[in-house]
């Protein structure tokens, strides 16, 4: 309540007045504190008297001073207004309430206690009927769940419970199964595929979807995110057709084999054109989909999804779901020492606290490395350099520094497949030149590499030709500091790197890029760039979207050479040999100084047995719609 803000306000002001510890003070002197009016700080005074969170005795004419007495404590004042604006759904207020002020009487600590039942999987009784709901916390801002902008894995979960793509993954991520389109077929030459939709799906405001939304969906795409994930992959479509409402024909300019894998990310979502077109820019705010969940509110960071009962596959068992989005790093720190809850992501336990929890282990690993701009001239021209740098990161420091979660090192994007026996250093090693690494892809694909030979430059001197300078010293002048560039969500390990350089005698400054803008032209002013990449059943859409985003910071050579690659890779039909090519392209890289690992990143999710149902997507995330609990038998009873 205001009023209980009005106290608070009071009390910090007088701090240093200990409770039950009387003093004077005039009204004037105490309306200015809380910004109001004479007559209203007497009523206020009151009120808070009735409370029984103060003794006030007025002295009677203007200027006269008042004696008062407090007597709830700050901290407690605090837990009931914090614990009233979470009953609110206001919960960033609350954290930010609760970190404004000193806390020595353990009330955010009762707080993290009491919160902590507020979140998890509840039970609601409407007459005979019962309304299962799960609540948790995402420690992220949710900008949007359009589809065509989302840059964030919150943002991406969501997008998968409100939306669905003519294809998805089947439950092992082995395949490609069929989901809106029912079946599809290609051509000899797989540049043209015809889908088939199925009947009576309907979009949550009612219309069926029909082949007009798909092309939609898709050339809408091409015009929101020309340089988007994926980009890549949508903007190789050429045409798009719909003979009839059920049928959808797609044209690519040139042949695609991780095409239907594209299809079923979540950036292939389909979406209502009648929506989309009236809602605009809103749309990502107010999103409409055919997913098993709906979207029913937003307000103040909580973001409402109810069971979708039409939906295609089969209505979820939870009926709603509620998920309470904070920023800051307060939020962060507030957060991570809640208690646990039934349903938990990304987590390490102990095995004392693990007693009673069951685990999976996610699918995906994390992958971070470092890439070197080789468009900016300095220190990182020499290969020599790159590899006292790439030394200079102790893997096993760094690992220790980044305690908290499962780490391992890496060396690969193919964990076990990778080539690691010179990966340690350039020192006495060659530069590959264009030609030697056509040469590493003509090994493993023999029969296609003409296409690369053929446009070979005939010049093979290495891509980096300055003079091999002693271990660790710069080619450039003394002083020179290195620009090392990444997005603001990894700051905390361009940190630990730059000082881990720092104490080889490799000084940078660190400059912190918007996600939205990482791929653009805003880095290209780094020597040195962090990246991240998911390494899950999306894999080979992954690595050609990072190859193609090397390719603005290499060397023409080196540019050219990656392209032709890349187009091997799309165009060829066996995995392995896929698999292959991208080992190629990798070794091509780390030997060149261009690319170097850091370390892999396995998660787990841990739920109470309880829980039922958990099967985990993409981006090892819980499905929702397929969750449904055991409820707690004196729960039960209550209810």
């Amino acid at each position: 309540m205001k009023i209980r803000r009005h106290y608070l306000a009071l009390r910090q002001h007088y701090a240093h007045i200990r409770d039950g510890e009387p003093f004077e003070a005039t009204t004037g002197e105490l309306s200015g504190v809380i910004d109001c009016t004479h007559r209203n700080m007497v009523m206020l005074l009151k009120r808070m008297q009735e409370e029984r969170w103060l003794t006030w005795e007025a002295k009677r004419g203007r200027g006269n001073r008042s004696t008062l007495c407090f007597l709830a404590s700050v901290e407690q004042t605090a837990l009931q207004e914090a614990q009233e604006l979470i009953e609110r759904s206001d919960l960033q207020a609350a954290l930010a309430l609760l970190q404004s002020f000193e806390d020595q009487g353990g009330a955010r600590e009762q707080f993290q206690q009491w919160l902590s039942g507020q979140f998890g999987f509840h039970s609601e009784r409407h007459g005979s009927a019962r309304s299962d709901i799960l609540r948790f916390p995402l420690a992220q801002t949710i900008y949007t769940l359009d589809p065509a902008a989302t840059h964030y894995a919150g943002e991406s979960h969501l997008v998968a419970q409100l939306f669905d793509g003519l294809v998805r993954m089947d439950a092992h991520g082995q395949g490609i199964i069929p989901h809106l389109a029912h079946a599809w077929d290609t051509d000899e030459t797989r540049t043209l595929w015809t889908f088939y939709l199925r009947k009576g799906v309907l979009f949550h405001h009612g219309r069926a979807m029909v082949a007009s939304d798909v092309k939609y969906s898709l050339e809408r795409l091409c015009k929101l995110a020309p340089n988007g994930l994926y980009s890549w992959a949508y903007g190789g479509i050429a045409d798009i057709e719909t003979p009839d409402e059920t049928t959808v024909r797609i044209r690519l300019a040139h042949r695609n084999e991780t095409f239907l894998a594209f299809l079923s990310t979540n950036r292939a979502s389909i979406v209502p054109q009648d929506v989309c077109e009236s809602a605009g820019a809103e749309f990502g705010l107010r999103p409409v989909g055919t997913g098993p969940f709906r979207l029913t509110g937003s307000e103040q960071g909580v973001w409402v999804l109810e069971a979708f009962g039409p939906y295609f596959q089969g209505r979820g068992f939870l009926d709603r779901v509620e998920v309470w989005t904070m920023d800051g790093d307060e939020a962060n720190q507030e957060t991570s020492r809640l208690p646990a809850f039934q349903v938990m992501h990304n987590v390490r336990m102990a095995d004392a606290a693990s007693a009673g929890w069951q685990q999976v282990r996610q699918s995906g690993t994390t992958c971070k490395f470092l890439t070197v701009n080789e468009l900016k001239e300095g220190p990182l021209s020499d290969p020599r350099f790159r590899a006292a740098l790439n030394e200079a990161i102790d893997r096993r420091k760094l690992l220790g520094l980044l305690s908290g979660d499962v780490l391992e090192q890496a060396d690969s994007f193919w964990p076990g497949e990778g080539q690691a026996a010179h990966r340690g250093g350039l020192l006495g090693t060659p530069v590959f030149a264009s030609a030697q690494a056509c040469a590493r892809v003509d090994e493993i694909a023999a029969e296609r590499v003409s296409r690369l030979h053929a446009s070979e430059p005939a010049n093979e001197t290495p891509a980096i030709a300055a003079p091999a300078p002693a271990k660790g010293s710069r080619s450039g002048s003394a002083g020179d500091r290195l620009l090392f560039a990444t997005i603001p969500q990894y700051e905390r390990d361009a940190r630990i790197i730059q000082q881990l350089c720092g104490q080889a005698g490799i000084d940078m400054d660190i400059q912190l890029i918007p996600a939205e803008l990482f791929k653009g032209e805003a880095r290209m002013d780094a020597d040195l760039l962090l990246f991240a990449v998911m390494l899950d059943e999306h894999r080979e859409l992954r690595l050609v979207d990072l190859f193609r985003s090397l390719q603005q910071h290499t060397l023409p050579d080196m540019r050219h050479w990656l392209d032709q690659a890349v187009e091997l890779v799309l165009a060829e039909p066996d995995p392995a040999r896929r698999r292959s090519l991208f080992l190629a392209i990798e070794e091509t890289l780390t030997d060149r100084g261009a690319l170097m690992f850091l370390y892999r990143k396995h998660l787990k999710t841990a739920f109470q047995p309880n829980v039922r149902g958990i099967a985990l997507e993409s981006l090892s995330w819980v499905r929702f719609r397929d969750l449904w609990f055991v409820p707690d038998t004196q729960e039960e009873q209550a209810l």
